[in-house]
């Protein structure tokens, strides 16, 4: 029961962060269930309770979702699920924490994407990019808010717009495993009580949300992101 609690408080916790800050909730959520998870279902665990919790933020804040980002980030996010399906293997953890931790560091404080990257082909070898890595390392939330921080600068459509890309890359990630054999079905009471719990984070992340400026929100933004990729170069050299 104990760790129950602690998985329920964490992931109303880790959305709140998510929903206000903008990214954080997803890979923090990640180390906490590495604690206390058998290994072989903490990254299909994982991947639906953020499923869920990335859902309800996309349903609570769908005025401001970019329809048009997410329309090009999809289809790319299928193809990197349908590769990372076909290629189901276990990929050096030191060189991809590395390689997700440097892009974040340049995205929040390096020179803007040129505008290229920012197209609509670029947006979408993003989405295959991400959804591709993020089936072997779990969380690629940052790396994905980092993106869309390079597109939006308002704090409403990057949240929204990053939690219907992220709703849609774990739900290809949840097939993907279910087609690999994964059974959770034993699980299943606590992914749901995760879930909700999750919207109840979401819902104070919002509020919170409310309350800062964009510039506020910017800077913030990029500490949290910036602190995550520093924990990634950590848990790189720790593995």
């Amino acid at each position: 029961m104990a760790v129950v609690a602690l998985l329920l408080v964490s992931a109303c916790v880790t959305s709140t962060l998510t929903a206000s800050l903008g990214a954080g909730g997803g890979i923090m959520l990640l180390a906490i269930m590495a604690q206390v998870l058998p290994p072989a279902v903490i990254i299909p665990v994982h991947g639906v309770v953020q499923l869920g919790s990335n859902g309800g933020r996309a349903i609570m804040s769908w005025r401001h979702i970019d329809w048009r980002t997410l329309g090009v980030f999809l289809p790319g996010a299928l193809v990197g699920a349908l590769v990372g399906a076909a290629v189901l293997v276990n990929l050096p953890p030191k060189t991809m924490y590395l390689s997700i931790a440097g892009f974040i560091l340049y995205l929040c404080w390096g020179p803007r994407l040129p505008r290229l990257v920012l197209s609509r082909p670029g947006i979408a070898v993003a989405g295959g990019v991400t959804t591709f890595v993020s089936l072997f390392v779990g969380a690629t939330g940052a790396l994905v808010g980092a993106f869309i921080k390079q597109i939006h600068r308002d704090r409403f459509t990057t949240v929204a717009t990053f939690s219907a890309a992220m709703s849609f890359q774990h739900g290809m990630k949840a097939v993907v495993f279910q087609e690999a054999g994964f059974d959770l079905s034993a699980l299943l009471p606590l992914i749901g009580a995760m879930i909700a719990c999750g919207a109840i984070g979401t819902w104070i992340g919002l509020h919170l949300l409310k309350r800062m400026q964009d510039k506020h929100f910017a800077k913030i933004f990029d500490v949290v992101l910036t602190m995550l990729a520093l924990r990634l170069i950590w848990q790189a050299f720790a593995v």
